[in-house]
Parts: C-alpha cells; structure tokens; sequence
C-alpha cells in the first residue's frame, strides 16, 4: 500500500468558515461592488454568497457553486427565507466544468477550497474554469488558512503558504494584485485575469 497517496488524500467534510471569517471582510476587500457578478468559487453553505447577494443588488447577480449538495440545500432554503432573487445555487464539480459562460463573472473567490485541489492535483482544470468563466480583468482572490499549525483549518501538511498560492495562481496565467490578511486565521490573494 503506497502510504504516500493515503497522507495526502484531502477529504471536505462541509465545514463553515461562517464563525472564523468575515464575509463582509472579504467582500470589501475585492471590491465588490453594485451590479457585479459574482462567483462564490466553492461556496460551502453560502455565507459569502449570501453576504454579496446584499452588495451586487437586483442589477447583479451571485452564483454560489459547490459539489456538496447537503450545503447546498441548506443555502437554497436560507435564499428562499429571505426572499433572495438574485442568486444561483449551482451544484458541480469544479474538477469537472462550471456550468457558467465563458467571460461572464467579475470577481471570484475562493475560500478554504484551493488547497484541497492542491493536494489531490486537480487544480489544473478547476484554475482553467476558473479562468474561463472571469472577464478579462475580472478580479480572483483566493482565501486560505495561514500556513502554521491549527485548529481551526486543515492539517498542516496541505495548508498552503502566501507564496504558494501567488506561484499557483502565476502559473496558471493570473496576475498577483497582492495579498493581504483578512482574519485572524487568513489570507487572500488577490488576482488578475489578463486583458486579451
């Protein structure tokens, strides 16, 4: 049995991020602005899709994508609740394709998500997507946990560093805007699509 392959297996169980980072925080951070669309890159239960939905208002539009269906069920219910008409709950996996247009979102994050792809090397499709589903100048930033040991967050061994992500992110053709932190556990890492 190759004991290598079994360390690195990355499992997400659905966790929140609600309780250790500011939607809010992020938000403003990126820019997000009135009539945005928005791409919630992994969104999880949806509080940051929730929390733009607000922002980019009845002239934007948030779509919050994850392969977890439980998630995303309760996100639907949460929208529905509060009368929330301008988003989409898309249910995909990212490694496979984003049901979205080329050329259509503003601005993406994705939170606590990027080093799971990492460790399981599949981020050269879902950085593809990625990249195909931003306007050119559209904005990607990228959330994970600092690179030191926790709780909260994932073991150490698949944390991905400040640097780590900047090198991932360059090498998959996106333009470092700079990186800053946004929590007492994170950083974001903000990027550029290129203009064509």
């Amino acid at each position: 049995m190759n004991m290598q392959t079994e360390k690195h297996t990355h499992k997400h169980h659905g966790k929140s991020s609600r309780g250790v980072l500011d939607a809010n925080r992020i938000l403003e951070s990126i820019g997000l602005e009135n009539g945005d669309k928005f791409l919630d890159a992994g969104c999880g239960d949806g509080y940051i899709s929730l929390a733009a939905s607000k922002i980019v208002k009845s002239s934007g539009r948030v779509y919050a994508l994850d392969a977890y269906e439980p998630s995303l069920d309760s996100l639907r219910k949460e929208a529905s609740q509060n009368e929330i008409t301008n988003m989409e709950v898309i249910q995909a996996d990212m490694t496979v394709g984003i049901p979205l247009d080329d050329d259509l979102v503003d601005k993406c994050v994705m939170v606590n998500v990027l080093h799971g792809f990492a460790s399981e090397k599949t981020l050269i499709p879902v950085l593809t997507e990625i990249k195909r589903i931003l306007k050119p100048g559209g904005t990607f930033a990228v959330v994970e946990f600092d690179k030191v040991e926790g709780p909260p967050g994932p073991s150490f061994d698949v944390r991905l560093s400040p640097e780590d992500v900047e090198l991932i992110l360059e090498e998959h053709g996106f333009t470092i805007g700079g990186t800053e932190e946004v929590g007492r556990y994170h950083y974001l890492v903000e990027s550029v699509k290129k203009e064509l």
